[in-house]
């Protein structure tokens, strides 16, 4: 079997997981889940939810990651430690789940840089970061850390600006929506959940790191520091800029915003700045989706090697060292559902299918037995990461648990049938 390159490090990988998860919850799901919680309050208590069980996750996905360093994250984990059935459904709903996350933030970049030509846009993006990761995984931690480092400035910029531009109101982060929005959020409880639902989209990126598990130098030490590492550093980002932009926009204005950060640069009567955050949120994105196309390719080339998708497509190029064909197959993919997707039901649909791989990522880790280190209570956190991946689901949009619970049901029926 053909194996890929170690060239990863610990910074390295932390860049790959900043690069895709930074953006992802400023840029597109804050104004949903502000209107599912119903007041600023609610979203920052739901944003701290979704983290703490991404936590418990990148936990789970960490231990298992170091046991199991090879490309394919928790399709690889499900089969070794729970079976060969649960292996495929967490492999087939990343696949799925991550191709609407690639749509959806290539259609985000296109409503950034020419909104009425989105679509030709994003086909573009797609293809054009494709051809960045055909080139190697270097070249993708390289970009990446470029893009990283233009988002990181552009962010810090919005949080001067609404800090310090003379509109932020502190008092306007306990006030309600009002009604705006276009999610009902019903009971309190449940809206906080079906925000933290939304909101863990925009964590869901740690996982890249473990998907090029295959790629990093000394996996057992690089990955346990670079996961929680890199989600705790997006996790105090979304925190900050949830405040200030609840702090100027209030949840009533954020709840319906299409732009945020740009609204929150306009709110202060600096113009000319909302269009630099406009060309931030497109390089943030370009950052995601470059990451996210790389990580759903090494998870198509090791169910391809285990035959749950065609063996064609395990192939590694000579040279760069890179599962080209499983990559092209998820570009061409990407591109048909970029012409037919919409943003809000890719983010539902993709969060549903997600939380399931990370509920058999915590169900496979309990298997592992307690931490010999004893320096973190595991085995708890993998129990509380289990409960809380399905809570979420369930709390999640119902048209968005249809659609994910559907296309999970059609692969392992696929597969039954083929087994």
């Amino acid at each position: 079997m053909e194996q890929l390159a170690r060239r990863l490090g610990v910074t390295d990988a932390v860049i790959i997981g900043l690069g895709s998860m930074l953006g992802a919850g400023v840029f597109v799901v804050f104004a949903p889940a502000t209107a599912a919680a119903g007041s600023g309050a609610g979203l920052l208590v739901a944003l701290a939810v979704a983290g703490f069980v991404a936590y418990c996750n990148a936990t789970s996905s960490a231990r298992l990651a170091a046991r199991y360093p090879e490309s394919g994250g928790t399709y690889v984990y499900g089969r070794e430690r729970l079976g060969p059935f649960a292996g495929f459904v967490a492999g087939w709903g990343f696949v799925v789940g991550k191709t609407a996350s690639c749509a959806a933030m290539a259609l985000t970049i296109g409503a950034y840089l020419w909104p009425g030509h989105a679509r030709p846009v994003a086909v573009a993006a797609v293809l054009a970061l494709t051809v960045v990761n055909l080139r190697g995984v270097q070249k993708t931690a390289r970009a990446t850390r470029w893009l990283v480092a233009v988002t990181v400035t552009v962010l810090l910029l919005v949080a001067a600006v609404g800090l310090f531009g003379g509109e932020f109101g502190a008092a306007r982060i306990a006030e309600p929506t009002g009604g705006a929005g276009s999610i009902d959020h019903g009971l309190v409880p449940v809206g906080l959940l079906t925000a933290a639902g939304l909101l863990f989209f925009a964590f869901a990126g740690y996982a890249r790191i473990a998907t090029l598990g295959e790629e990093v130098r000394e996996p057992e030490r690089t990955i346990p520091r670079a996961v929680p590492l890199a989600l705790g550093l997006v996790l105090l980002t979304y925190l900050a800029l949830a405040v200030v932009t609840l702090a100027v926009l209030g949840p009533a204005r954020l709840a319906t915003s299409t732009a945020p950060l740009a609204d929150v640069v306009e709110a202060t009567g600096l113009t000319g700045l909302d269009r630099v955050v406009r060309a931030g949120a497109t390089i943030a994105v370009v950052g995601v989706l470059l990451a996210l196309i790389a990580g759903v390719g090494r998870t198509v080339l090791a169910m391809a090697r285990r035959h749950d998708l065609p063996g064609v497509l395990a192939a590694v190029h000579p040279r760069h060292r890179v599962p080209h064909r499983a990559e092209i197959a998820v570009a061409a993919v990407v591109t048909v559902v970029v012409a037919l997707g919409d943003i809000r039901h890719a983010i539902g649909f993709s969060s549903c299918t997600v939380l399931v791989y990370y509920a058999i990522t915590n169900a496979a880790a309990l298997t592992l037995g307690p931490d010999p280190d004893r320096r973190l209570p595991v085995r708890s956190l993998a129990a509380l990461g289990l409960v809380g991946c399905l809570l979420l689901v369930l709390a999640l949009p119902l048209g968005s648990v249809l659609a994910g619970v559907g296309v999970l049901a059609v692969g392992a029926l696929a597969y039954l049938l083929r087994r």
